[in-house]
């Protein structure tokens, strides 16, 4: 297999007066989720190509994909980065969309995409030198084989989506035949003492969901193909759906899900990276930052956030400080 990886990340403008035109022509449905924080910008994603151009160099690619807008600060005429718009990849049934199910499941449409690439979301940042095998091992994805129950905190919460993806991997996969396949995979040094969950829920004949670390995911374009091939109704009916339904969608992870159902990846440490709720965790946020403690960040937003702009100037500053010269993907 060709030993290249492209980076994707997806990006959207949400003060875009013509993407916002647009999407008010579609938001009348009551289970989309449609929240303005879907589409909040923390004005830091120069952080993210610094990150690259610093801590990642060996990087073939960089997909941007966006609806059509770009920042102002971003030089498109970078030799390794690919201004992908969702009318060049995603099907002319699906578009417009506002939902970003749609703009993942169907990432492996993207021209010229490697089969190995690494999938980030715009809130997603590298804080630390990484190496092509942080992300890919004799041609599979690293990943932590974590088991975890899907816990549905509303009804319309995220556990719906985990539980449609559940649903498929169920489908395909007998859990306690995967489990002996490859133990290793699922009781390993590198993941501490996350090992608890998994010897805890090991007696669930069922997959009952996967540990979600919300950081940048290795994925091979194969497994979304194989994935289309046999689940087209579900991955298509989720793509038809403007916004995000949290009731009737699957979501990228079934991307992840499958690659750590079927024993296609090779096991890597927990703490490679870690997730931040900016309203619960936000010191711990910057401390991490600064410190360099992880390889990778997720800086995740939510409604529940208070003094945006005072946090947002913050993060802004912690990024500042481990990466504060330009890179080549600014004018």
């Amino acid at each position: 297999m060709d030993d290249a990886i492209d980076f994707v990340i997806i990006w959207v403008d949400g003060n875009d007066l013509k993407w916002k035109r647009e999407r008010g022509l579609y938001q009348n449905n009551k289970t989309d989720d449609n929240r303005e924080v879907r589409y909040r910008d923390w004005d830091n994603l120069q952080y993210i190509f610094r990150g690259i151009e610093k801590f990642a160099p060996w990087v073939n690619k960089i997909h941007f994909v966006t609806y059509g807008h770009l920042p102002k600060w971003l030089n498109t005429e970078h030799h390794k980065l690919n201004i992908v718009r969702h009318e060049d990849y995603i099907p002319t049934e699906y578009l417009p969309t506002f939902n970003s199910h749609t703009i993942e499941l169907n990432l492996h449409r993207i021209k010229d995409l490697t089969e190995k690439f690494v999938y980030f979301n715009d809130d997603m940042f590298i804080c630390k030198d990484l190496q092509k095998t942080d992300f890919f091992i004799k041609d599979k994805p690293c990943d932590s084989g974590i088991l975890s129950p899907a816990i549905q905190e509303n009804k319309m919460g995220i556990g719906n989506v985990i539980l449609n993806n559940m649903g498929i991997i169920n489908e395909h996969f007998n859990k306690n035949t995967q489990i002996k396949q490859k133990k290793s995979n699922w009781l390993n040094i590198k993941y501490g003492k996350q090992n608890i969950k998994n010897i805890l829920l090991f007696p669930w004949e069922k997959f009952t969901g996967f540990y979600e670390m919300y950081i940048a995911s290795s994925f091979l374009k194969s497994t979304f193909q194989t994935i289309w091939g046999l689940e087209f109704n579900e991955l298509n009916n989720t793509s038809k759906h403007k916004f995000r339904n949290l009731k009737q969608d699957v979501n990228q992870w079934i991307i992840r899900d499958w690659q750590l159902a079927s024993n296609n990846f090779i096991p890597r440490e927990t703490n490679f990276g870690r997730n931040f709720n900016l309203e619960l965790e936000f010191e711990e946020a910057i401390s991490a930052i600064i410190n360099q403690k992880y390889k990778m960040i997720c800086l995740n937003d939510s409604d529940d956030i208070k003094n945006y702009e005072d946090k947002k100037i913050e993060i802004i500053k912690s990024l500042e400080k481990i990466l504060p010269d330009k890179s080549k993907f600014e004018k």
